[in-house]
Formats: C-alpha cells, sequence, structure tokens
C-alpha cells in the first residue's frame, strides 16, 4: 500500500525486446482515434456504493450528485473539455474522445442508475486486505461488460493518505509489467477511498475528483509519467518529458537531460488542481488497449451501455 499519493501495485522493470522506448525511433503500431469507426468511445461503469449503513448522502454512502459530479469530472478530464479544470492548451494535450456513462442496466438485464449500494454490515466476507478481490466479495459485475468502481469505506483518518489503486490491463505494450496486472481469478476495477470520489472541501491536495482520472489511467494501460524509475524507460510516451523520480505537488522541476516536467499530467502525484493534460500519445496508449485487449474491447459494445 502507498501513502500520501496514489498507489498501484508494480513489479521490478525488465526490457522487453519489442520495447518503444524514448531512444529508438520506432513507433508501437497504435490506433488512432477515432477506433472502429467510434467516433466517441462510451464505457460503461457501475460504482459499487460500499457503506456501512449511514443514510444516503452521509458518511461512505455517497449522495448521487457527487456520484454524478466525479463522472462528470473524469469525462471533462478525457475529453479536455472547455471552461473545465480538464482543459489545456498545450501542444502536446489532447481530446481522448472516450466518455464513462453510468451503466443503464444491471446483470439481470433491469435498468439501474449505475450506483448500487452495499451494507457492508450485514454482509460476513473474509478479509483480503485492501484490494479488488476483497471488495469483490460483495459485487463484482462481468468485467467484460462493465468498468467494475467501488468507493470504499475507510477511516476517516485514511484521508490525503489512501487515495485509490487500480488494476491494469495485460497486453504487449512495453511497460505492461508495471501495471497491476490480475491473475487469473483476480477481480478487475477500481478502489477509491471515499473521502476522494468526487468533489469535496476536504484539506486535502485531491479533492477535485481526480484519483478516479488517474486510476482510470492505470486501468486503461498508463503508466506513471516515471514508469521504472529510469530516464530512458519510464512511461514509453515520448510526449511526456522524461523524469525518472515520483512527481508530487503542483511546482515543475527539471527531469532527465534538463527537461521541465509535465506537472499536469493525470499521470502524476500531483495536486488534483494543477491536473489538466493527457498527451496524444498517452492517448494512442490506450487507444491500443482498447482495441487489442479482449476485456476492454468488449467494454464498447455492452449492452450495459443500452437499456
Amino acid at each position: 500500500m502507498k501513502i500520501n499519493n496514489r498507489f498501484h501495485w508494480s513489479s521490478l522493470l525488465f526490457f522487453l525486446v519489442f520495447s518503444c522506448s524514448k531512444e529508438e525511433n520506432t513507433k508501437m503500431p497504435i490506433q488512432e482515434p477515432p477506433l472502429l469507426g467510434i467516433e466517441v468511445v462510451h464505457l460503461p461503469v457501475v460504482v459499487h456504493v460500499i457503506h456501512t449503513g449511514e443514510e444516503v448522502g452521509v458518511g461512505a454512502n455517497l449522495s448521487k450528485e457527487r456520484i454524478l459530479r466525479q463522472i462528470e469530472i473524469i469525462n471533462e478530464d478525457f475529453r479536455r473539455k472547455e471552461k473545465t479544470r480538464g482543459y489545456n492548451e498545450h501542444p502536446d494535450g489532447g481530446d481522448a474522445k472516450i466518455e464513462f456513462v453510468l451503466a443503464k442496466s444491471n446483470p439481470d438485464s433491469e435498468p439501474i442508475d449505475g450506483i448500487n449500494r452495499i451494507n457492508m454490515s450485514i454482509k460476513e466476507i473474509n478479509d483480503l486486505g485492501y484490494n479488488q478481490n476483497h471488495y469483490a466479495q460483495f459485487a463484482y459485475w462481468d468485467p467484460s461488460k462493465y468498468i467494475n468502481i467501488w468507493t470504499t469505506p475507510l477511516p476517516l483518518d485514511t484521508e490525503c493518505l489512501v487515495l485509490g489503486s487500480a488494476t491494469g490491463p495485460k497486453t504487449d505494450l512495453p511497460g505492461t509489467q508495471l501495471l497491476a496486472t490480475p491473475k487469473q481469478g483476480d477481480a478487475e476495477g477500481i478502489l477509491i477511498n471515499w473521502m476522494h470520489f468526487g468533489e469535496s472541501n476536504i484539506v486535502c491536495h485531491a479533492r477535485y475528483g481526480r484519483t478516479l482520472t488517474h486510476e482510470m489511467g492505470h486501468f486503461l494501460g498508463l503508466l506513471h509519467t516515471w514508469g521504472g524509475h529510469d530516464c530512458e524507460l519510464n512511461d514509453y510516451c515520448d510526449d511526456t518529458p522524461a523524469v525518472d523520480e515520483i512527481v508530487f505537488g503542483r511546482n515543475s522541476f527539471e527531469g532527465c537531460s534538463g527537461e521541465t516536467i509535465m506537472i499536469g499530467n493525470y499521470m502524476n502525484y500531483s495536486d488534483d488542481d494543477v491536473m489538466n493534460i493527457f498527451t496524444k500519445e498517452q492517448i494512442q496508449r490506450i487507444y491500443y488497449v482498447l482495441d487489442n485487449h479482449i476485456g476492454r474491447n468488449s467494454l464498447m459494445t455492452s449492452p450495459a451501455l443500452q437499456l
């Protein structure tokens, strides 16, 4: 578990024979938007709100309005929408043309608003630690049809310490070994500490809903900008200035070769209010995943997108 930042589990860096590093001129065969004739990709999400019996809108039992605002925020960020925090004018920034939609039907094909509330106090489960497998015991919908997001009812003293985590897709993209790819039988999805889901007035750098944007980046195959802490082989995106150390806060500094790092990139641990950019090559990497990972690809045509 990582503290004081957005955390996820990663393995040690090793070199892939087909890797497309910053020192090579070869490029990955990446499909750019629109993908498969789809101008804007829509991906269905279900928010499993895990709570301890509070009334709706109290504590971990988040209000519908806050959940809707979080979905709005992640769409502002992925679409680089003007007049929002997700907008930038950087020449390397891009509109991912991806929008996230609260699922319109549940696994039984019944209409739903995309929010699944679960009182954890009335269900006994095994303690598997803070991970997707643990929360999947409460609810886990077919990951080929839904992006499972669990808001976790952690105690107040975890505010600004434990933010979120995500499983990543296993593909042949270089750097995939740095993602938390699930083993056979493991649950896939995203955990977000309830305090960091949506906008709030908590006293923390992560209060504007960017934890989900960051973790969704991992879920769709993006690495931290520093990757494996190696100047030549970090995030495998040439348009993110190379950096070999963890990026926190709100102030840029010199990275590898004297380049100024991209403090606003969503794949840093930067303060929420300065985050505002996915680069074009990060977006290309996401589209490679959507095109080549069976589970991520099937989300685009999920029946949960339709009533």
